[in-house]
């Protein structure tokens, strides 16, 4: 069969659209399984397509599928409803399966209003969802088929719910048939936090796949040109000694690669850490949602603060970037647990740091108590909302101090940031070094020319990003260090410093373009164009280097020079 799976867009336009423009994981190995048992399937990542309604017909249309299978969290169900209902008017007789949490949870509501929507599979999907289009295919009762919901006689009916895949290795590796960059080792969160679908779903089990088969699953993906991943298990340090064996296959195979990873802070200590950034883990986040002890109990995240603030310190000090999550506007809130959030921000220094508001969604403890409290039911779904915030619901909190709430810790954040970075503390282990060089150096880039250059309340970014890079380069001779202060200094018109600082770093890499390209630069804003163009010309399969080239022909008058570097830029331009 021909099958066809949907990344569907959000309701909402995003500011940033890292967090949704990602089809889940579960596609991936939805569409694995189906090929490894000879079917056809494509994956549509139509994340951004909201509007946008013939680009989504075209789509179908040549997809022409057999099965259309929708990835459903909360966020995106309209769209998914959207794109299900143009489907059926292209495809009438082509069953829509619904799946994902925002499914699992909302079956009922789903299969009760929108007829667009055929079957729902709740819950892990591999095994259900093969066997359901199986049944589909040669028109077998699907009323024993455990893990699905379904109409009789025009009712939504649920079949008794499937046993959890206890093999995990045992299903297709979606890396013989795709590429992608957000992985994951394990199924499952053993905690209960309120806020979280997890425990209704995976029943707080957790089930991992070996050491093997997820670092096969790496060297896969690197070999296919993927270099960083995004390791996407609830706690991927849940089971030490299995992190470790990970960390060391990664270090023993050569595999270079750079990835980031969730934790919680009772779960790792200064070994794990180290060996995690052995393997290239270059970013850890954790949950922390609040300063206030009683927040984090009412949240189900009772954690001491002494373990929070170790887990910090030790993450820094092997190299890697701690970022944590909070979360304000939680039941009881007020201004004297903002202020404790404020204080622990101080105390554990993260150097990235994310906040949201309490969001109420199908499937949590908070979204039960919340139906109990108020007597809503899932019909309040109907309207077109992506969530409830949990203040929205309380009549006890005011909705302009929550924003004004959020103000604050977001620009406490950033105002501590500086301090945060000049009290960096390292482990003195010379095997680190470089991969002390390189966290500075990506910290510094990020002041510099990233994320936290556009930042408004960070004072003196630039002079941090230098400090960072002066740092990096005190630990080993890091490419992007020497690069980051020559281009810090051609910004300041030093070019002669600019020029001795590429110069250093071309003794370490030679064959650097983007070093070759600093210099260059900084030899055509002196006047020194045939010396420049001399450099630019080792890399005459470069848009980038041509386009300079350009600039020296033309300052030369050179116009024969200057026609044949533009044609050769067109000739790359028209090769892709």
């Amino acid at each position: 069969m021909n099958i066809l799976l949907i990344n569907p867009y959000c309701l909402e336009p995003r500011l940033k659209e890292d967090d949704i423009r990602v089809p889940p994981i579960g596609l991936y190995y939805l569409g694995a399984e189906a090929m490894a048992q000879g079917h056809r399937c494509q994956i549509a990542n139509w994340f951004d397509a909201g509007g946008r309604l013939e680009e989504i017909e075209r789509g179908l249309k040549e997809a022409r599928p057999d099965i259309i299978g929708i990835s459903i969290l909360n966020a995106n169900r309209w769209g998914g409803i959207e794109i299900a209902q143009a489907a059926k008017g292209l495809f009438p007789e082509v069953p829509v399966i619904f799946g994902g949490p925002g499914a699992t949870f909302l079956w009922h509501h789903l299969l009760s209003h929108f007829p667009v929507v055929d079957y729902v599979v709740l819950g892990e999907g591999e095994v259900t969802f093969l066997e359901l289009i199986s049944a589909l295919q040669e028109g077998r009762d699907i009323s024993r088929i455990p893990g699905i919901a379904w109409r009789h006689k025009g009712e939504p009916r649920r079949n008794e719910p499937p046993d959890f895949i206890e093999d995990l290795d045992a299903l297709a590796d979606p890396a013989d048939f795709f590429t992608f960059q957000h992985v994951i080792s394990s199924r499952g969160c053993p905690w209960n936090c309120t806020f979280c679908g997890s425990p209704s779903i995976w029943k707080r089990r957790v089930r991992f796949h070996s050491p093997d088969y997820f670092v096969g699953q790496l060297r896969k993906l690197k070999e296919k040109g993927a270099n960083f991943f995004f390791v996407s298990d609830d706690t991927f340090t849940l089971k030490r000694d299995r992190v470790i064996e990970i960390c060391q296959q990664i270090v023993d195979q050569g595999l270079d690669i750079t990835w980031q990873a969730i934790s919680r802070v009772n779960h790792v200590d200064q070994e794990l850490l180290t060996w995690m950034r052995r393997a290239g883990c270059t970013q850890v986040s954790y949950g922390v949602e609040s300063g206030h002890p009683r927040i984090r109990r009412l949240l189900n995240k009772d954690l001491p603060e002494k373990r929070i603030k170790q887990a910090f310190c030790q993450t820094t000090a092997a190299g890697m970037l701690p970022r944590a999550y909070f979360i304000y506007g939680s039941p009881t809130e007020n201004e004297k647990s903002i202020k404790a959030t404020m204080k622990l921000i101080d105390r554990i220094r993260p150097l990235a740091a994310i906040f949201y508001i309490l969001d109420i969604f199908p499937g949590t403890a908070l979204y039960e108590e919340f139906k109990e409290r108020t007597g809503a039911t899932d019909e309040i779904w109907l309207k077109k909302i992506e969530d409830i915030m949990y203040f929205e619901t309380d009549p006890r909190m005011n909705r302009d101090d929550i924003l004004a709430w959020g103000t604050r810790l977001r620009e406490h954040f950033y105002r501590r940031l500086p301090r945060f970075v000049d009290e960096i503390e390292l482990l003195d282990e010379k095997e680190l070094y470089p991969r002390h060089a390189d966290f500075l150096s990506r910290l510094g880039m990020t002041f510099a020319f990233g994320e936290y250059s556009q930042v408004k309340e960070i004072p003196n970014k630039e002079k941090i990003a230098e400090r960072l890079f002066n740092r990096a380069l005190g630990y080993w001779p890091d490419h992007r260090a020497f690069l980051g202060l020559a281009i810090i200094l051609q910004k300041r018109r030093r070019h002669d410093l600019a020029m001795e600082m590429a110069q250093k770093g071309l003794e370490h890499f030679p064959d650097s373009e983007e070093l070759n390209n600093c210099l260059a630069v900084s030899l055509m804003n002196t006047g020194m164009f045939r010396q420049a163009l001399e450099i630019l010309m080792r890399f005459d399969s470069s848009p980038r280097a041509l386009q300079y080239a350009l600039g020296c022909a033309q300052a030369m008058k050179d116009m024969a020079l200057y026609q044949k570097i533009a044609e050769r830029l067109e000739r790359l331009q028209d090769a892709g």
